[in-house]
């Protein structure tokens, strides 16, 4: 399928979905947060699509919302797509897991909660995995300050 069949396909799904028109070879959605969860597992199970391969989970602050980026592929198509989704609440940021679709998800999303604070709801073990855990702060966030490292001038 290319690109435009795919986007076809992805946006009969829900009127919520917004296709970004980046200069990328894979093509971008930007998904709900209350989607999320039955977008992704509709991008797996649909016979067309297959996208069996989650290959990258990427935490970003974009200043005023955090969120993830998902990249997929499909082993047997080969084609691929970027899922992406935000939230605005940065005091206490929740997204859906999609462990559950992807078994890989476990690992980066605990990565992602380590370093940006987003909580993934039903998520099987989420803890911090490369922090201690009493580290306060989440050191890939725009606003954190690392008090402890500090140069003072």
């Amino acid at each position: 399928m290319t690109n435009q069949e795919i986007q076809q396909l992805v946006n009969s799904w829900s009127d919520k979905l917004e296709f970004s028109e980046e200069e990328s070879e894979f093509l971008n959605v930007w998904v709900s947060k209350e989607e999320l969860h039955s977008i992704c597992e509709q991008l797996k199970t649909n016979r067309d699509l297959k996208f069996d391969y989650l290959f990258c989970v990427t935490g970003m602050d974009w200043g005023e919302e955090l969120g993830v980026i998902y990249h997929l592929e499909s082993t047997e198509f080969r084609h691929n797509i970027v899922v992406k989704v935000k939230t605005a609440d940065r005091e206490n940021p929740t997204l859906d897991t999609v462990s559950d679709i992807w078994l890989t998800a476990e690992y980066h999303e605990m990565e992602v909660y380590d370093f940006f604070g987003i909580k993934f709801n039903n998520h099987p073990n989420l803890k911090r995995l490369f922090l201690p855990a009493d580290w306060e702060g989440y050191p890939l966030r725009k606003d954190y300050v690392d008090e402890v490292n500090m140069v003072i001038k």
